[in-house]
């Protein structure tokens, strides 16, 4: 049978593969309490980013499989087809809401020169058992929550075809590492290569590695994916447009038939589209050949939404009517719905369709009881008394903490979900007082008591450190889901009194962070999905909401409580447009510090032309999570925004933590002075070997690359960014156009903003010879503005006669209003 081959060095990993659909069967256990409080630093760990925390499932699964020949689900057979696109690993990862074993079969053959003995390793996170030429040669069942283990194992290669089978499984538990890895130490020359029927294998895996979206981001027009070089013969694709793992909204295939000489393929209209971050996993099948690779692009409704009402009180119907139409069909959408008067039969499907995964305790369903609660207290008589009655079991039977009995998996250590389950505790019980709550075995009378202890205890941690997750786009509307219904429905005085403050903080802090409404800033938690989603993030729909300017997507936690709480509620806002939305001819130089112990000291600096936020002296070339730790933005276009950081792992769109673009394998030092900073990274193996920029060409005005340094213009604003060897900018794949690369695990990026009118010249001409010069640690920069600027290991920083160390920045905060120029001392 032909195959499909590639060069298999000694060292390399087999990245050609065929491997079944994932086998999956929840894995129960006798329901149970766990031990635990609120963990602030979770993802601070030393080992590679494992998580400490083990659930009983996890504890019961280990005692029957770990360190035993693996015993895994009957898989199908391996007919999909892998072709990795740079990926070391046949990577299956994804997130499970439920304790859930895993299994899949995976085959591949190695095409050996000569006869000989070769060295594999083999790495994955839970069990495997390998097999060459049908004899098992290794297995391996360390079986630890998303950590990495490998073994080695010598092997007789006969000449030719050699059939290598893994069978691999593990117990997913929310976000799963599910993945193998096949390294060919040593061994005779040799070839890796998989079965394929027809000729149209080498056509699929060109077109599928040089294709891209063909914008970064869609506001109307066409959306479409573009090929590098036309197809050689007709084929079809099939698009599957998705959206991030908490998207439950299923959107019909697309199916394009592609004719000989096909260039494009295009999806459908973007106004046609759901908006928000999207997937578009793309099938494409050619000559009895098919394989299939995912690709991201945003699609905005900003246009066709056009300018906010004026008045506040008219953006508040406008989000409630535009949620209630238009957003992810869940309980938040429910709530603005009941909110709009609508209790139809619409409004009644969508928390039909939530209440059985809050019946199982998917993780995240405290995110969808909030809203529920809400709904049945606020708006009962809208909804019927079958489906109230419907709703209350649920509320009763629910897992609201760790000290309840429960099998599930739900993530209670962050301060996100601490704050939603407190809330959901604490107004459940105060709904149903009489009422015995099933797991606890508490009234609601005392059920709500105690949420209302824990939510007292939340709030004396977040008002002395604030967020954990520091200053995270992503869990700014998740804490002001909470806090929002805390106002709006509490019994006790004191906690509408504190939650209307946090809510006013958090919303300061937007405010303070953003560009033209849009938050830029350093954040302890991203994601590609909402980095990338610019114009329809959620804090850009508060934003439209609050002072006039954004647009909506379609996913929401936040917008409708805020709404309700501002309509109906007496919450009353300071007006903060002009800090949102900032067009003053000076400077706003912003710094606070947030997360227990002050981890994160953040620094922010925008004009009306563009905004720049870093977060400096934060635990620099540990072994990163999640964090972005630096963000710009310029112009009036969201999307002309950069981040710099170092993947956590080649493949696009995965579900590492950290990904391709969400946080930094290795965390970087950053250090920042006004417009200018600087990110200087010092890698180590086995983390990918570049460190990169979002770079997105297209949302500029103008961007070149020359040599080290690239530059961009939107509008009046200027970018210049440095960095210490030599720039690619990638023009094929997912992220043409979109991505910078520095090669290697070290470098460092030179971040330089300003305006095109400045006295003494042109932009680029007056930075041509900005450098860091390394004083013993100390990074000088002779700016053609500010002089020498001293960025100290200690993280200090001075510059203009000014010194700002990490230890005088506050929770509270400092804004210094400066001149857009030198300052004049």
């Amino acid at each position: 049978m032909p195959h499909l081959t590639r060069p298999l060095p000694a060292g390399a990993p087999l990245t050609l593969w065929r491997h079944s659909p994932v086998a999956a069967a929840e894995f129960d256990v006798e329901p149970r309490p766990m031990k635990g409080e609120m963990d602030p630093f979770f993802f601070l760990t030393k080992e590679k980013n494992f998580i400490p925390h083990e659930y009983p499932c996890r504890t019961e699964f280990a005692a029957r499989f770990r360190g035993r020949r693996p015993e895994p689900l009957q898989t199908g057979p391996a007919e999909e087809v892998w072709l990795g696109f740079g990926s070391p690993r046949l990577d299956l990862s994804g997130f499970w809401f439920r304790a859930t074993r895993v299994a899949a079969r995976a085959t591949g053959t190695i095409l050996a020169e000569a006869a000989g003995r070769a060295r594999l390793r083999l790495a994955t996170c839970g069990g495997a058992i390998l097999t060459v030429n049908g004899q098992e040669v290794l297995w391996t069942a360390a079986y630890k929550r998303n950590f990495e283990e490998s073994a080695e194992v010598e092997v007789d290669l006969v000449p030719g075809e050699n059939r290598v089978e893994v069978v691999f499984d593990d117990l997913a538990e929310r976000d799963a590492r599910f993945y193998v890895q096949l390294d060919y130490l040593s061994g005779p020359a040799a070839r890796q290569g998989i079965d394929v029927q027809g000729t149209g294998a080498a056509s699929v895996e060109d077109a599928l590695t040089r294709m891209h979206v063909e914008r970064a981001s869609y506001d109307g027009g066409t959306v479409a994916l573009i090929l590098a070089a036309p197809l050689p013969g007709p084929a079809r694709a099939t698009i599957r447009v998705e959206g991030d793992f908490m998207s439950h909204d299923p959107y019909p295939p697309v199916h394009v038939d592609l004719a000989e000489g096909a260039t494009r393929i295009e999806v459908g209209a973007a106004d046609d589209l759901p908006a928000d971050f999207r997937h578009l996993a793309v099938r494409l099948e050619m000559d009895g050949f098919a394989a299939e690779r995912t690709f991201g692009t945003e699609i905005s409704h900003a246009t066709r939404q056009g300018p906010a009402p004026s008045t506040l009180l008219g953006r508040i119907d406008e989000a409630l009517a535009v949620i209630a139409r238009d957003g992810e069909s869940d309980t938040v959408r429910a709530l603005a719905r009941l909110a709009t008067g609508d209790g139809g039969d619409e409004t009644r499907r969508m928390i039909e369709d939530t209440l059985p995964r809050i019946d199982a305790c998917w993780d995240c369903a405290d995110f969808a009881l909030v809203p529920l609660i809400w709904g049945r207290s606020r708006f009962g008589d809208l909804l019927g008394a079958d489906l109230c009655a419907r709703i209350d079991a649920t509320i009763l039977g629910y897992r609201y903490w760790m000290d309840e009995p429960g099998n599930d998996v739900q993530w209670y250590f962050s301060e996100n979900h601490a704050l939603l389950f407190h809330t959901a505790a604490h107004l459940g019980g105060h709904l149903l007082p009489e009422a015995t709550f099933a797991r606890s075995g508490r009234t609601g009378a005392e059920q709500s008591r105690i949420g209302a202890e824990r939510l007292r205890a939340w709030f004396d941690h977040f008002e002395q450190w604030e967020m954990a997750e520091f200053n995270s786009g992503q869990y700014f509307p998740i804490d002001l889901k909470g806090l929002t219904a805390i106002q709006a429905l509490s019994p006790d005085a004191d906690l509408r009194d504190r939650a209307a403050k946090a809510i006013a903080r958090l919303v300061e802090i937007v405010a303070n962070s953003a560009h033209r409404g849009v938050l830029t800033a350093a954040q302890g938690r991203s994601y590609e999905h909402s980095l990338r989603a610019a114009g329809s993030h959620e804090l850009t729909a508060m934003a439209r909401m609050l002072w006039g300017t954004g647009s909506f997507g379609a996913r929401f936690h936040c917008v409708p409580g805020l709404a309700l709480c501002l309509r109906d509620h007496d919450l009353d806002l300071p007006n903060l447009t002009s800090r949102a939305v900032w067009r003053s001819e000076d400077a706003q130089d912003w710094s606070f510090a947030q997360g227990q112990n002050r981890i994160a000291k953040l620094t922010h600096y925008k004009t009306a032309d563009y905004a720049l936020g870093t977060a400096t002296a934060y635990r620099w070339y540990d072994w990163g999570y999640q964090e972005t730790l630096l963000q710009l933005r310029m112009g009036s276009d969201p999307n002309a925004q950069v981040w710099i950081n170092h993947p956590g792992e080649v493949i696009h769109s995965g579900y590492g933590r950290p990904s391709y673009w969400g946080g930094s394998a290795s965390v970087p030092r950053v250090q920042q002075y006004r417009d200018l900073a600087i990110v200087r990274f010092a890698g180590q193996p086995p983390q990918p070997a570049f460190i990169h920029a979002w770079f997105p060409a297209a949302s500029f005005d103008a961007a070149r690359v020359e040599g080290d340094t690239a530059w961009a213009e939107a509008g009046a604003a200027r970018l210049m960014l440095r960095a210490s060897g030599p720039l690619e900018a990638v023009s094929e794949g997912p992220t043409a156009g979109n991505e910078l690369r520095l090669a290697g695990l070290d470098g460092w990026w030179l971040v330089r903003l300003g305006r095109a009118a400045v006295a003494g010249g042109d932009f680029a001409a007056r930075l041509m010879h900005l450098r860091p010069e390394d004083r013993e640690g100390t990074l000088a920069l002779d700016d053609p503005d500010y002089g020498m600027v001293l960025f100290h290991p200690d993280g200090t920083v001075e510059g203009e006669g000014r010194r700002i160390r990490p230890e005088d920045i506050t929770v509270s905060g400092t804004r210094t209003i400066l001149p857009r120029g030198p300052l004049r001392t």
